[in-house]
């Protein structure tokens, strides 16, 4: 979707995002606060940072999912990655959330690692860059937490001949013109591009259950044609939950760009990089001097630090309002926010490192050998 001061799709996020103009034009749903005390109540826990503070915002039939769970149905989520040369922050969002929802649900997880659409898309890939680069992202995403025995990592080049039978079956049902519509192909695309998306909405079918997605919203163009078409293959409309965008650290507007190193904190950053990005590139709401920022305290709206912190990186409700509290009223200095927020992205990626170490012995778990991966795998053989 584009307006004139921001643009929201799959590929490109610009501008300051108005989210509730999002919720209108998406045709979606806010997450209103009856419905996180319907999932605190099926969950019978606390709910997670980015539900609290409204990070995850919108959704479609997220109300629905919660009534299949509660009956007894069950549902099983569904989220994916376009591997690319090293994955920063802001990509481990979906991950980390769509992993606190199988531990607390308990149930399966399919993650589609779409490394032939990154080859498609980009003339300057080779398709043995994009497998690669998978591989080097499926541990990242190992390192969420998820559970091996209930989650089935596939690549698109390789688990191709399991998809292809219900991948038909789903292009046959979209037109050229409503996927050229949605996406803003031209006659100058490939034809692989015009058939990925029935690819992409076949991981929404495999099984017969309602398929929660949660993921960044300017994903659900996808789920759009998903929903158009699915009842008539005799399957649930895809249910979604939206995520906002982290902000990039050299400002409030648009998204982290792998394509911009200044924007990010990746996940191999050392803890001396970490802290000469925040330091050096994190955009500031406070003050341009500390008599100013005593006297007249800091814009939190714009300031990136206190975002990030926000956003996740400072789980504890209270802390944070008390940083919010001495930052807007001047007690905190700009220096002082952007030092927590280095210290606090560094304990993050220490664990995460440790995490990912131990991620190259599970590999064959989650893509081969795990509980459903081999469901999986043996259905070619059915």
């Amino acid at each position: 979707m584009a307006e004139d001061n921001f643009t929201v799709t799959p590929w490109e996020v610009k501008g300051k995002v108005d989210y509730d103009k999002l919720i209108v034009q998406f045709g979606t749903q806010k997450i209103t606060d009856e419905l996180r005390k319907s999932i605190e109540s099926a969950i019978n826990d606390k709910l997670h940072v980015m539900l609290r503070r409204n990070v995850f915002f919108s959704h479609r039939d997220l109300d629905l999912v919660l009534n299949d769970y509660k009956s007894g149905k069950g549902f099983f989520l569904y989220t994916g990655r376009a591997p690319s040369l090293g994955m920063h922050i802001g990509h481990m969002i979906p991950f980390l959330f769509t992993a606190w929802l199988q531990r607390e649900f308990g149930v399966n997880v399919y993650i589609e690692i779409t490394d032939d659409e990154k080859f498609m898309r980009n003339q300057d890939y080779t398709l043995e860059q994009t497998r690669q680069w998978a591989y080097d992202n499926i541990l990242d995403i190992i390192a969420a937490g998820f559970d091996p025995d209930k989650t089935f990592i596939f690549q698109d080049t390789e688990y191709i001949k399991n998809m292809y039978t219900l991948a038909i079956k789903v292009a046959k049902k979209l037109t050229f013109s409503e996927v050229r519509a949605t996406f803003g192909l031209d006659v100058s695309s490939n034809i692989g591009i015009i058939f990925y998306p029935a690819l992409q909405i076949v991981p929404t079918m495999f099984e017969k259950k309602r398929c929660l997605i949660p993921a960044g919203i300017d994903q659900d163009p996808y789920w759009r044609l998903q929903r158009d078409i699915a009842e008539s293959l005799g399957y649930y409309k895809a249910a979604q939950i939206h995520s906002k965008f982290l902000p990039p650290l050299t400002g409030p507007e648009g998204k982290m760009s792998s394509s911009n190193p200044e924007s990010a904190i990746y996940l191999v950053d050392d803890p001396r990089t970490v802290e000469r990005k925040i330091m050096k590139y994190a955009f500031s709401g406070g003050q341009p001097t500390i008599e100013l920022q005593r006297k007249l305290g800091a814009n939190i709206d714009i300031d990136v630090p206190f975002q990030w912190l926000y956003y996740f990186f400072e789980e504890d409700d209270e802390r944070i309002k008390k940083i919010e509290e001495d930052y807007r009223t001047g007690k905190m200095l700009t220096g002082e926010i952007k030092q927590i927020l280095a210290e606090k992205l560094n304990q993050f990626l220490e664990k995460h490192r440790e995490r990912r170490e131990k991620a190259k012995e599970m590999v064959k778990d989650f893509k081969y050998e795990g509980k459903l991966a081999r469901s999986m795998w043996e259905k070619i053989h059915e």
